[in-house]
């Protein structure tokens, strides 16, 4: 299949995994039945890099040894970005705030994309792309401000961890176009991991992991969708998204989002998760801005 029809099935299939990681996030972080949570924020996003980590070294590593040590140091910034930083930000965000709108808010990466790759790397933009990113903006804020109204007792100030977890993303996608263009998918994952596997160690066992009841119902409920977190959500989505980002541009990678809310909310809304309809609109504001961010580009606009 030529590279201008796989992407699209690339960017469905990525789509509906990871419009699936926000609910595996909530049930991972479990309820032990009398509310307090089954596993913490630290060891939720440690634990799912560590058996990535394993499953991607194990199959990955010779792929790996042929990458060139110069390019080590935009391994090491890209698995931090792009997997590190944004598993534990989320799983901290879901503590507070629903998974439907963790995936929503998430939908925000083109737009951060493309001011990132302007602003940074120079990337040129169409004055539609512009207008795309101020809907989108406008739209997430009136989603957060909604949000508040509709779960007054879910903290909103939560939502800004999911944020800045999309400008972790979108930093990522902007470095691999830039720098890793030249090395196969499953070596920049690899690679990836090689570097954050051990900070993952030592977060995992500083915040009390091996104190959990491995042997309890509930944390080996967790542990099972950690590892389903860990093969779909990261392992092989991430190999597939790295080849996206190559055959295609940072923005049209990062437009995965397109359906990531409305998997997310339909699980979200399977789990018991309300929804008020201005959230709804608000939803469909950011989509049409992303559609605006994604269109290609016929007249950037003067910088």
């Amino acid at each position: 299949m030529d590279n201008s029809k796989l992407k699209y099935v690339y960017l469905v299939i990525l789509s509906l995994i990871w419009g699936t990681s926000f609910i595996l996030i909530k049930k991972t972080l479990g309820d032990d039945g009398s509310g307090n949570l089954v596993m913490q924020p630290l060891q939720v996003g440690a634990g799912r890099t560590i058996v990535s980590g394993f499953i991607l070294i194990a199959i990955g590593w010779k792929s790996f040894t042929s990458v060139s040590r110069k390019d080590w140091k935009w391994l090491f910034l890209s698995g931090l970005l792009g997997t590190f930083f944004p598993a534990f930000l989320f799983a901290y965000a879901q503590t507070e705030i629903d998974s439907a709108i963790s995936a929503i808010l998430n939908s925000t990466v083109p737009l951060i994309t493309l001011i990132m790759g302007s602003v940074i790397f120079g990337i040129a933009f169409s004055r539609t792309q512009l207008l795309g990113v101020i809907i989108g903006l406008a739209g997430a804020v009136a989603l957060v401000f909604s949000g508040m109204e509709n779960n007054p007792e879910q903290n909103y100030m939560f939502a800004g961890l999911v944020f800045i977890a999309c400008t972790c993303y979108a930093s990522n996608v902007n470095i691999i176009k830039r720098y890793l263009q030249n090395i196969k998918p499953l070596a920049i994952a690899t690679g990836n991991f090689v570097f954050i596997l051990p900070l993952a160690i030592i977060v995992f066992f500083s915040a009390d992991g091996a104190s959990l009841e491995f042997t309890s119902e509930p944390v080996m409920r967790s542990i099972g969708f950690i590892v389903i977190l860990s093969i779909f959500g990261t392992v092989a989505a991430k190999i597939m998204f790295n080849k996206l980002v190559q055959i295609t541009s940072p923005v049209f990678a990062s437009s995965v989002t397109y359906l990531m809310p409305v998997v997310g909310l339909t699980w979200g809304t399977m789990d018991g998760e309300t929804f008020s309809i201005w959230q709804g609109l608000s939803t469909v504001v950011i989509i049409l801005a992303v559609v605006l961010v994604t269109r290609d580009k016929k007249k950037p606009a003067s910088k």
